[in-house]
């Protein structure tokens, strides 16, 4: 028997993974993954993808539009509430810290050596939480057949030489592909697969 999900365990989590989320969004999607989907099995793996997912179309930070998918999914509105707490305020301070002490040793040379350090290891991390959020979608394609497979990878490909070659905005290759995705994987929609975590369910408390 796994962990209870409760408010005060959801907070505490949430904490972890904000005093933890060092090198951006990538680290912190991580966590989240690691804490949710393998750790306590809360979430399948499917389902994060389709929190993240839907997070795209929100505006403001993704982010934190994530935390209240998940603390809603996992405790309600109380879940929501711990999990935001969770996440913002330790994580807020600390950057209010740093932002003050920087002032002081922003021309330092070793501090600019240090920070040159940190972008290949943020671009390491976002290449680990993409392929996380990639192998679920593909193993879905997969039992649809191999046409689905490739179809995915042709999303993939195209959604990322737009962006980075063409440099057409975010929200246009989303909406563009949403569109597009609607229309070609409708034939291979089904029933929902493999969205059931494989632990049990976690009880909703208010405690």
């Amino acid at each position: 028997m796994g962990e209870k999900c409760t408010t005060w365990t959801l907070w505490r989590i949430w904490t972890g993974i904000g005093l933890q989320s060092f090198g951006g969004g990538a680290s912190t999607q991580l966590l989240i993954r690691r804490a949710f989907v393998e750790k306590h099995e809360w979430l399948a793996s499917e389902e994060l993808g389709d929190f993240w997912s839907l997070c795209q179309f929100t505006p403001g930070i993704n982010l934190i539009a994530l935390t209240v998918l998940i603390g809603r999914r996992l405790g309600g509105t109380s879940g929501i509430v711990a999990s935001l707490l969770g996440m913002l305020v330790p994580s807020a301070t600390v950057t209010c810290a740093l932002a003050v002490g920087f002032q002081a040793i922003r021309h330092s040379a070793n501090v600019h050596t240090v920070l040159r350090g940190v972008v290949p290891a943020t671009a390491g991390i976002m290449g680990f939480v993409a392929v996380g959020y990639a192998r679920p979608l593909l193993e879905q394609a997969r039992a649809n057949g191999i046409r689905a497979v490739a179809v995915s990878i042709v999303f993939i490909t195209v959604s990322a030489l737009a962006i980075i070659v063409v440099k057409l905005s975010v929200m246009f290759v989303i909406v563009r592909v949403a569109l597009i995705g609607a229309l070609v994987f409708t034939p291979w929609r089904g029933a929902p697969t493999g969205r059931t975590p494989t632990g049990s369910m976690p009880e909703r408390s208010s405690s």
